[in-house]
């Protein structure tokens, strides 16, 4: 991948975060006539420090755990 390509990859990433590999390598390849594949465009971003993370999941809040929570907050106000 040249300079030119790692520029653009990386001001692509900065500018929306939530695209996968396989959206910026089909962008790169259509509006720049690069042809580049999915791996390859993996590989540079991890490269470049762009590494891709799954959100946590949280417990849902039952009704009762939340009226305890409220109860203990109003207790432990002051």
């Amino acid at each position: 991948m040249t300079e030119r390509g790692q520029r653009m990859l990386k001001c692509t990433v900065r500018r929306s975060h939530q695209l996968s590999a396989e959206s910026l390598a089909k962008d790169l390849n259509t509006l720049c006539g690069f042809q580049i594949s999915t791996t390859t465009v993996h590989g540079e971003l991890h490269g470049m420090g762009f590494h891709g993370l799954a959100a946590a999941s949280k417990p849902y809040i039952t009704k009762c755990n939340a009226k305890r929570r409220m109860q203990w907050c109003k207790a432990h106000h002051h």
